[in-house]
């Protein structure tokens, strides 16, 4: 498949996954969620790298770069991503992880040279536009959902969010080199998601009181944090590394972008009200973007 196509599907599994994701973690606490939620994951890969045969393409030097990776965009990131949806909510949370977009071109164009231009940038344009015209305009004026109200400072959730965004971008960007060497996407995937966990186990370790869990982990949780692993790291994250082997990173970022957009139906299936006229409007902006880029 084309790498574009490789990212929009990615966006399509953390779309899904975060309906899987706000319960639990909502219920255990960020840490302690993101800490089941890698552990199943990394069970996941290792398996899948052992039955392809994948784990022999890694290479023992390459396991510090995987392991920065994974600390900064699993550990910091995925973590930082849902202790902002606990205090915003997913719409919210969605629009400032979509900055992802953003400092990936920026950095895409600072480290690796990398330029958007003619239909792609503008294209690029009407699809970061869309993404955030139709989550910021997306709430309908008697909307009340309890995952619509703010817990805690909002200006606590918004830094949280805009720290995933930017750990999203730095963790990705930073293993383009070495995904073009060949190495195999779900090993390396494994690998990234073990480090993370093993940095989570750490500070739970250490005796940090917000690493601990909130509330015992009932059969429902591990259910949903099970699925969420399965369809956002596993699947989801191993598309992005292969889409980012082959493809621009900086335009791999902007179409990984479109996961609000992706949302919207879902979120109408759960609050069972159509999404607002800022959303529509947003997602055809999107959609006409995404059209331009693979033209």
């Amino acid at each position: 498949m084309r790498p574009e196509v490789l990212a929009l599907f990615a966006a399509a599994c953390w779309a899904i996954s975060s309906l899987f994701s706000a319960p639990p973690a909502q219920r255990l606490g960020a840490f302690a969620f993101s800490r089941w939620r890698m552990l199943f994951a990394s069970a996941i890969l290792w398996a899948l790298a052992v039955a392809s045969g994948g784990w022999r393409s890694l290479d023992p030097s390459a396991f510090w770069l995987l392991g920065v990776s994974g600390v900064i965009g699993i550990f910091i990131g995925d973590t930082a991503l849902f202790a902002c949806m606990n205090r915003l909510g997913p719409r919210r949370s969605g629009v400032l992880f979509a900055c992802h977009a953003l400092f990936s071109g920026v950095l895409a164009w600072a480290w690796l040279g990398e330029v958007l231009w003619g239909w792609a940038l503008l294209g690029s344009s009407l699809l970061v536009g869309g993404v955030m015209l139709a989550i910021v305009w997306g709430k309908r004026d008697d909307e009340s959902h309890r995952w619509e109200q703010t817990r805690g400072r909002l200006a606590v959730g918004v830094a949280l969010g805009l720290l995933a965004a930017l750990c999203q971008s730095v963790a990705t960007l930073m293993l383009k080199p070495l995904m073009s060497t060949g190495i195999d996407a779900v090993a390396a995937s494994a690998v990234r998601m073990t480090l993370a966990l093993a940095a989570h186990g750490l500070l739970l370790a250490a005796g940090w009181p917000a690493a601990r869990a909130r509330a015992p982990v009932r059969w429902k949780d591990a259910w949903l944090t099970f699925l969420s692993a399965a369809v956002a790291m596993a699947l989801g994250m191993t598309l992005i590394l292969q889409a980012m082997r082959h493809g621009q990173a900086g335009l791999v970022a902007v179409l990984s972008s479109v996961t609000p957009i992706l949302i919207l139906p879902l979120l109408w299936l759960v609050y069972r009200r159509r999404p607002a006229v800022g959303a529509w409007s947003g997602a055809v902006l999107a959609v006409a973007g995404t059209a331009l880029i693979l033209r």
